[in-house]
């Protein structure tokens, strides 16, 4: 059996978990439930097949690839009830969203769960969930906040109830958070996570960072594959 074989993945049958959810949730619906089922089905189910499969051949090789540079023994994580965990949720995140960059990040995790040594399960879920309530402009201003940026508020005569105007070195890429008024929204929501954080010496001086816990889900939702390479 080749490689392309050996990891594709399961044709899709009557039983399928995504057939089920989508018909089990329309049948809720008074009245029109069956009929509406069988319309959203016959609307929705082929994207979502579509989804599914390119989501499980991309797991599929990304796990080869594992198998082949890192030596992964693919076989033991049958056993692994953490790996299988992060699969199963990841792929139910997956199949919701059309948007590239979660699913990378979704693809990543997976694969890094696969790794030896792995983020605790609790905490793997945690990062999860990061990944699907957040926007991609959450994720991005947590890795642009990686390295350490200091800022003299006295300098600038900023407010210090600006959040925007004290977080004045970003780069231009967040020029359109600043303009529609998101950012402010944005870091208070990762402050509440303690995603990042902000601290202010006597002096004035302002030091935005990624927290550790930050960095770990950095590092989860960073492609192992590329950084071996």
């Amino acid at each position: 059996m080749n490689k392309s074989e050996k990891y594709k993945p399961p044709e899709l049958d009557a039983g399928d978990v995504i057939h089920a959810m989508t018909r089990a949730g329309l049948g809720a619906i008074p009245y029109a439930g069956a009929a509406a089922g069988e319309l959203l089905k016959l609307i929705v189910t082929p994207s979502l097949e579509k989804r599914r499969n390119q989501w499980m051949e991309e797991i599929g090789m990304g796990l080869g690839t594992l198998e082949e540079k890192m030596g992964v023994v693919l076989e033991s994580l049958q056993e692994n009830d953490g790996f299988i965990d992060t699969a199963i949720e990841a792929t139910r995140i997956a199949i919701k969203t059309i948007n590239r960059e979660k699913r990378e990040a979704l693809k990543s995790a997976i694969l890094n769960s696969a790794l030896p040594n792995p983020p605790e399960e609790s905490l793997q879920q945690l990062f999860l969930s990061f990944i699907d309530t957040l926007s991609v402009w959450h994720l991005k201003t947590i890795e642009y906040f990686k390295v350490q940026v200091t800022y003299s508020e006295t300098q600038k005569g900023n407010s210090a109830d600006n959040c925007i105007s004290r977080i004045d070195p970003l780069g231009s890429e967040f020029s359109e958070l600043r303009e529609k008024g998101f950012f402010d929204f944005i870091w208070k929501d990762l402050s509440s996570r303690s995603l990042i954080t902000t601290q202010r010496s006597d002096s004035g001086v302002i030091s935005h960072r990624t927290t550790e816990i930050g960095k770990l889900f950095l590092d989860f939702i960073k492609n192992p594959i590329e950084e071996e390479s």
